[in-house]
């Protein structure tokens, strides 16, 4: 499965990140209280094809769990259904893990090199046997369930949590998961936690007294110019003509039908 050249490896982190992964605190009972959002089963369903229709070009963001491919971004390979790559952490997290379970699975040969790559753009050790072994592993379900439960735990779950927190509805969670997807955890200026700070700098959140969709435009514009900033002159779509599209509906809880344009193709949940 080709990705699209604009395209750069989920989880593009600031050194904080790779050094020390951002630790996101447990839901608080208020937050709890609130309604799940983006973590309604259909609504996560949504949220999966709309990341998968930007990370793989396609709604079937099931056909992922196999995907490994080296997309020349500098993070090394890239695989799986979210872009777990080997050069940013969740790669070597989620191989370590799954191999604590599974330890006689085909990758488990391969943790001394990922852990000598880990950070690095290197294959040292990786080829040329490594796609092959992410392939077939990737036909295993657990080890589709340990993609699924690390997607969750580093991605999905930290966003639905923010965004609740911040007092956002599902789209401001989805945008909110997108960002985390593609920046990565972390406080630098380029990371999730480094957009947040630009954005609440020109918007209150809801949770602090403000209105919704303008806070969200503005996270949007610290987005958009924190994928600039890392990447000059790369294509924003998924944040210009998907995800503000949906703001500017005023979808605020991400409803079907969508129809959006993400790196020049059109996509539509009925």
């Amino acid at each position: 499965m080709k990705r699209a050249a604009a395209l750069v490896c989920a989880a593009v982190a600031s050194t904080v990140y790779l050094l020390t992964p951002a630790r996101f605190a447990q839901p608080t009972a208020g937050v709890r209280a609130t309604p799940p959002g983006l973590a309604a089963p259909a609504r996560k369903e949504l949220a999966q094809q709309i990341v998968a229709s930007a990370e793989n070009g396609t709604l079937n963001w099931r056909s992922a769990y196999g995907y490994v491919e080296d997309i020349g971004d500098g993070q090394g390979y890239t695989a799986g259904l979210i872009g777990f790559c080997t050069g940013t952490h969740d790669l070597l997290t989620l191989v370590e893990g799954y191999t604590r379970d599974h330890p006689r699975n085909a990758l488990a040969r391969y943790l001394p090199a990922l852990r000598g790559v880990d950070g690095t753009a290197s294959h040292a050790g990786l080829d040329p046997g490594f796609p092959a072994a992410w392939r077939t592993e990737s036909k295993v379900p657990a080890f589709r369930a340990a993609q699924d439960a690390e997607r969750d735990r580093i991605y999905f779950n930290p966003a639905v949590h923010r965004g609740r927190a911040d007092g956002l509805g599902a789209l401001g969670q989805f945008i909110y998961y997108d960002a985390l997807v593609f920046h990565g955890p972390g406080t630098g200026p380029t990371s999730f936690d480094g957009i947040r700070a630009r954005a609440t700098q020109q918007a209150r959140t809801p949770a602090q007294g403000g209105d919704e969709a303008d806070y969200l435009d503005a996270f949007l514009d610290a987005r958009r110019l924190a994928m600039l900033t890392r990447h000059p002159g790369a294509d924003t779509s998924r944040v210009d003509t998907t995800q503000r599209r949906f703001l500017h509906e005023g979808n605020l809880d991400l409803r079907p039908p969508l129809r959006w344009q993400v790196y020049g193709e059109t996509y539509r949940v009925p």
